[in-house]
C-alpha cells in the first residue's frame, strides 16, 4: 500500500467536494443534490472504496429491510398510505436501507404491461416511493427483474419474446435470447432515465436509490457451468453502467457456489445448489458489480428435519464464508439482502429469531468495528404494516409489535451508528473510485433511544 492509496483517502476525507474519475471511468458522479424547494444540499450518493462502501467520507454500514411490495401498494389511493407508513416505522427502527422492486411485468397491476408499455399510474406510485423514502431518511436498493413467475419476472419476457416469433420455449432463454435481452435493456433505460413527477429528477440522478439489483436471485438451472448467467451478467452490468456510473450496482445472488468455484463451494447446503448456474465468485467477478450480495434460507434450503440450532450453525458458517470470499478473492463489499427464519416451522421461537438475526448482526457489527471486514450490512426478510399481515410468509415482521426481534433490529441501527467514523489507518487492499463527494449529512438523520447497555449485552 503506497502514496497512491493514502492520496485517495486523503481526497476522500479532506478534499469532499473535488470531482475525479479513475479505474477507467468515463464520467464523474454528482457531488450532491440540492431541492430547489427546500434551498439545501441533500444527500450524496454511497459509492464503493476498495471492499468499503463510503458515504461522505466515513464507512457506510447499512442495517436495512425489505418490503418488496411498496411500488404495488403505492398504485391505489386506498392502499398508498402502507407506503408512507412502513417508511416511517423501518426509519424510526435506525434502517437506512430498503429494498423493494422496480418491476411487475405482465401480471396484476404491471409496471410494464407489454415490452416498453407502461401504466403511467404505477410508475408515479413508484415516483411516489422514492420521494416518501427520501422524506424518511430511508434509501432504496431498486431490484429490475425477477428470476420467479412472481410480478412476471424473466418467464415473462420469454413469454412475450414467443409471441413475437422468437424460438424459445423455457423460462432460462430470457439470458441468452437476443429479443429478451432487448426487451430487459429496454426496460432499465426507462427505469433508469424515469423523471420523478414530484422531485423532477432522473432516477439515475437520485442519491435516494441507493443502488440497482440485475435481478432477484437468478438460476441458470438450464446450464450448470454457470457461462449463460455469467455472460448476461456482464453485457447488462456493462449497459447499466453505460447509463448510469453515479449508483452502486450488484448482480442479486442468493450465494450459491458452483460444483467447481474457486470460493468454498462446502458451504452451499447441498450438492443440488452447485448445479443451479451461478456461483457467488464468477457471477461477481465484473469490473461493472461493486458489490456482492447473498441471501440466507436454511428453512427452505435444508431438509425439513434439521433443527434450529443447526440451522443456526449453518447460518453462521454461510455468512463467513462469503465474508471472507468476498475479502479475499472479490475484494468488495457483501451484502446479505434477505434473510429470515420462519415462524411456521417446527421448534421456531421469538428467542430463536433473535438469535438467528444476531447471527449476521454480530458479523456485520463485527466487519465495522475493525474496518476491514468486507460485510457491509444486512437486510431482513420482511416488514409488513398490520394492514398487510394477511401477506406474511412465515418470515415477517411487524415494526409496531412489542416483538422483541424488532428491539433486535433497533439495537442494530444503534451499533453501527456508534461507529459512525472517518476511515483513517485501514488497510483497503485493492480500490474503486468512481467519485469524491461533498461531506452533506442527511436532514433526516434519527435518533433512536439510548440502550447501548442493554443491546450490547444481549447480541454481543
Amino acid at each position: 500500500m503506497g502514496f497512491r492509496f493514502w492520496w485517495f483517502v486523503w481526497v476522500v476525507v479532506v478534499m469532499n467536494g473535488m470531482m475525479v474519475g479513475v479505474g477507467g471511468s468515463t464520467g464523474s458522479a454528482m457531488a450532491s443534490v440540492m431541492r430547489p424547494e427546500m434551498g439545501f444540499a441533500m444527500w450524496s450518493f454511497v459509492m464503493r472504496l476498495g471492499s468499503m462502501l463510503m458515504l461522505d467520507g466515513y464507512p457506510f454500514y447499512a442495517n436495512g429491510w425489505n418490503s418488496y411490495w411498496l411500488m404495488v401498494a403505492g398504485s391505489e389511493e386506498s392502499t398508498r398510505p402502507r407506503v408512507d407508513e412502513i417508511l416511517r416505522d423501518g426509519a424510526a427502527l435506525g434502517l437506512t436501507v430498503c429494498r423493494t422492486w422496480a418491476f411487475n411485468d405482465g401480471s396484476y397491476q404491471a409496471l410494464q404491461m407489454s415490452p416498453g408499455s407502461y401504466d403511467e399510474q404505477v410508475f408515479q406510485a413508484l415516483d411516489y416511493v422514492i420521494y416518501q423514502a427520501e422524506q424518511n431518511g430511508v434509501r432504496l436498493l431498486l431490484t429490475l427483474v425477477n428470476n420467479w413467475e412472481d410480478y412476471g419476472g424473466k418467464a415473462q419476457y420469454v413469454t412475450w419474446a414467443k409471441a413475437e416469433g422468437e424460438n424459445v420455449e423455457d423460462a432460462d432463454d430470457f439470458f441468452t435470447n437476443s429479443k429478451c435481452r432487448e426487451y430487459y435493456k429496454n426496460h432499465v433505460k426507462a427505469v433508469l432515465t424515469r423523471v420523478n413527477t414530484i422531485t423532477q429528477m432522473e432516477y439515475r440522478d437520485d442519491p435516494t436509490i441507493f443502488g440497482w439489483e440485475l435481478i432477484n436471485e437468478p438460476q441458470c438451472t438450464s446450464d450448470p457451468s454457470g457461462e449463460k448467467l455469467k455472460a448476461w451478467v456482464g453485457e447488462m452490468a456493462m449497459y447499466v453502467k453505460s447509463l448510469d456510473r453515479k449508483h452502486l450496482l450488484t448482480v442479486g445472488t442468493e450465494g450459491f457456489y458452483a460444483s467447481d468455484s474457486e470460493g468454498r463451494s462446502s458451504s452451499n447446503p447441498s450438492g443440488y445448489f452447485g448445479t443451479v448456474g451461478t456461483d457467488f465468485i464468477r457471477d461477481h467477478d465484473s469490473p461493472w458489480i461493486d458489490f456482492a450480495t447473498a441471501h440466507a434460507y436454511p428453512d427452505a434450503w435444508l431438509s425439513p428435519d434439521t433443527s434450529v440450532d443447526e440451522k443456526l450453525e449453518f447460518f453462521h458458517n454461510w455468512v463467513e464464508a462469503h465474508t471472507e470470499d468476498a475479502q479475499k478473492l472479490l475484494r468488495m463489499p457483501l451484502l446479505f439482502t434477505e434473510f429470515g427464519l420462519s415462524d411456521k416451522k417446527p421448534g421456531f421461537s421469538e428467542d430463536k429469531r433473535d438469535a438467528f438475526y444476531s447471527v449476521v448482526y454480530d458479523q456485520v457489527y463485527q466487519s465495522a468495528q475493525n474496518n476491514q471486514g468486507a460485510l457491509a450490512g444486512a437486510f431482513q426478510w420482511q416488514l409488513l404494516p398490520p394492514e398487510m399481515s394477511h401477506w406474511d410468509d412465515g418470515y415477517a415482521i411487524i415494526p409496531t409489535s412489542s416483538s422483541s426481534t424488532c428491539n433486535i433490529i433497533s439495537l442494530q441501527s444503534q451499533r453501527l451508528n456508534s461507529l459512525y467514523k472517518p476511515v483513517c489507518g485501514i488497510d483497503m487492499g485493492s480500490y474503486m473510485l468512481e467519485g469524491v463527494y461533498e461531506n452533506m449529512t442527511s436532514p433526516h438523520r434519527h435518533i433512536i433511544p439510548n440502550l447501548f447497555e442493554e443491546g450490547f449485552n444481549y447480541i454481543n
